[in-house]
């Protein structure tokens, strides 16, 4: 039998307050005073980077004003902005799979078949988490950046579907040297609905995971001021 879970659907929401958002999710994860919980958003223009970034891999951003955010979860850094779908999932981990390694590679899963529903072919490349296309030179179309706190996961999953690719030139993509990115709408050549994308990418997540959604407007006491949910699509 599924179990219950919550899915919030979040128009635009800025870093800083998404990330306390995380935050506070978990701690009632943990406490089990909520069930499974998936965020799906997209940000505001942001720089953010991970426990295993060098400062080379994103030099001058701050100086000339770009706002940068260093956080908890694996990675390195990477860029956030509209037309960029983004996934924060707050589940407790065993329930589910493994250990950290099995869950990304669910996480990467869920994007592969999103990608399939628009005929596009994503890959894994070993050594390299994310969600890749290409038939020999790769371009990363989808991050993953997790972190595991007492056994309840947060960060999760950067899908590019449509956004402005010019500032991942500013970076070295996630500490990897050479990395070309890319997006949804850039490999088939047209604009991709975003609101499909993610009706899909829930119910993917929903069947990975063996999850019953229930979608709900995140609480307002949650959120800061004036920001509301995108919902009524599921």
């Amino acid at each position: 039998m599924s179990t219950p879970a919550l899915l919030w659907n979040v128009d635009h929401l800025d870093y800083a307050p998404a990330w306390a958002l995380q935050r506070r999710l978990v701690e009632e994860r943990v406490a089990d005073r909520r069930p499974d919980t998936l965020l799906l958003l997209e940000h505001e223009p942001v720089f953010t980077v991970g426990r295993r970034g060098k400062a080379e891999h994103w030099a001058g951003l701050e100086a000339e004003g770009h706002t940068v955010h260093h956080v908890e979860r694996g990675g390195s850094v990477t860029y956030h902005g509209p037309g960029q779908l983004i996934g924060y999932p707050i589940v407790r981990l065993t329930d589910h799979c493994s250990g950290p390694k099995a869950y990304v590679r669910l996480l990467e899963e869920v994007v592969i078949r999103t990608l399939a529903d628009w005929g596009i072919a994503g890959e894994r490349v070993e050594r390299l988490p994310g969600v890749w296309v290409g038939d020999s030179a790769f371009e990363k179309v989808a991050a993953m950046g997790v972190r595991i706190n007492r056994g309840v996961t947060l960060h999760g999953f950067a899908l590019n579907v449509d956004p402005d690719l010019t500032p991942f030139g500013r970076i070295t993509p996630c500490g990897i040297a050479g990395c070309r990115v890319t997006s949804m709408a850039a490999q088939l050549g047209r604009p991709v609905d975003m609101r499909l994308v993610r009706q899909q990418v829930a119910g993917h997540f929903r069947q990975l995971f063996d999850l019953d959604w229930t979608e709900q407007e995140p609480a307002e006491a949650l959120l800061p001021a004036g920001v509301g949910g995108g919902g009524g699509w599921l």
